[in-house]
């Protein structure tokens, strides 16, 4: 018997767009905001589907976050459709006997952080709208690239582990770089791509030569520590100021921030982000540019310090703030950009068409580095 569902997802790829499930094989099509999206799955037992959507299943007793089930289309073929804003990128997977499995039919595929693959796609219209893979992921042959070191920093009493990973990059050029410290270091390394992102602004002109020390943050196997450390961490900014500053001082070739108030700059994404805002605010001489992605600025009903802090500040910093609009943090980012702005900081806001993933951060992070370092 002829499966027009399998056929078209072999033909075109998963998962299918614009295309309701169908017994008669006829592709459904509409000019709606929205994209009917189908995951296809062929075999005799279906798996189940989570991904951004469901937010990644984290509470499977609750209806909004549990796994999603497939429909028996034909025999050994299951599907779904779901709907998404045209304009979106998404990440999922299927879930089998309690284990990841990728989509058989969909090639694409990016590092979920935590030692998994994720499948992903873009719906029909991001590439116009949203935020699409960034062209500064490409590098010329001849294009001057930077060089990034890896350091063990032991420190016994700042940091659950006693030790803490720091990269460095030093950009390809002579002068003194501002120096920008970005929190989660081994995501902005491998998954943001950022030494890459940065050698390619700096060869287009976009930005100065730009120095970065990228922290690394607790290993996923302490539990909470990631937590605890960004939460707005007194312990943690001290080992910030005392300890990497000093550290990337003394291996890149920086600007003197005592000369220079203001010009150096830190990043993070999720509570990576509300600790950068928290670190600028709290030493705005050292810090006077912000980037936060999706940050944190609600934590369990709880508005975190900076909004009061941001009320004190004499020296604001600059901020930069992104969201994705299907992101859980949207309504406390919106409710962060109004209360800068209403306290005449100069920030940057942007939304864009994703959920909660690095691939959507990696791709807005040209545009927020070259706002805060503008060349």
């Amino acid at each position: 018997m002829k499966s027009f569902l399998l056929e078209r997802v072999r033909a075109e790829g998963a998962p299918l767009m614009d295309g309701r499930i169908t017994r008669d094989g006829v592709p459904f099509s509409s000019d709606d905001a929205d994209c009917h999206v189908t995951f296809v799955w062929q075999g005799k037992n279906p798996p189940a589907l989570s991904g951004d959507f469901v937010y990644w299943a984290g509470d499977p007793t609750n209806p909004q976050t549990a796994p999603l089930a497939l429909e028996q289309i034909e025999p050994n073929v299951w599907a779904t459709t779901l709907k998404f804003p045209r304009k979106a990128y998404v990440e999922y997977i299927f879930l089998k006997n309690g284990k990841r499995v990728n989509d058989p039919f969909n090639a694409r595929k990016t590092p979920n952080g935590i030692g998994g693959i994720n499948n992903y796609f873009y719906a029909p219209h991001a590439a116009m709208y949203s935020s699409p893979p960034t062209p500064f992921l490409k590098t010329a042959r001849k294009t001057p690239r930077g060089r990034v070191t890896k350091h063990i920093l032991a420190q016994d009493a700042l940091v659950i582990g006693n030790a803490r990973a720091v990269h460095l990059y030093q950009p390809p050029t002579q002068e003194p770089a501002a120096l920008l410290i970005a929190l989660d270091g081994q995501d902005y390394l491998r998954r943001a791509k950022l030494p890459t992102l940065l050698d390619n602004l700096l060869a287009q002109n976009k930005i100065p030569p730009l120095a970065v020390a990228m922290l690394e943050s607790s290993r996923l196997e302490k539990g909470s520590a990631r937590m605890s450390e960004y939460a707005c961490n007194e312990l943690t900014l001290i080992f910030l100021l005392k300890y990497i500053v000093p550290f990337a001082q003394e291996h890149l070739n920086l600007v003197d921030w005592k000369k220079h108030r203001g010009m150096y700059g830190i990043m993070g994404a999720s509570i990576g982000g509300l600790m950068a805002l928290f670190t600028a605010l709290r030493a705005p001489e050292i810090f006077g540019k912000v980037i936060s992605q999706a940050g944190a600025f609600e934590l369990w009903d709880y508005s975190p310090s900076p909004f009061t802090l941001l009320t004190q500040a004499k020296t604001p910093p600059r901020v930069w703030l992104d969201v994705g609009q299907m992101d859980w943090l949207l309504e406390p980012n919106r409710r962060m950009y109004k209360a800068l702005k209403r306290n005449g900081f100069d920030v940057k806001y942007r939304e864009y068409y994703a959920y909660h993933n690095w691939p959507a951060w990696r791709d807005v992070l040209p545009g927020a580095l070259t706002w805060a370092f503008a060349a």
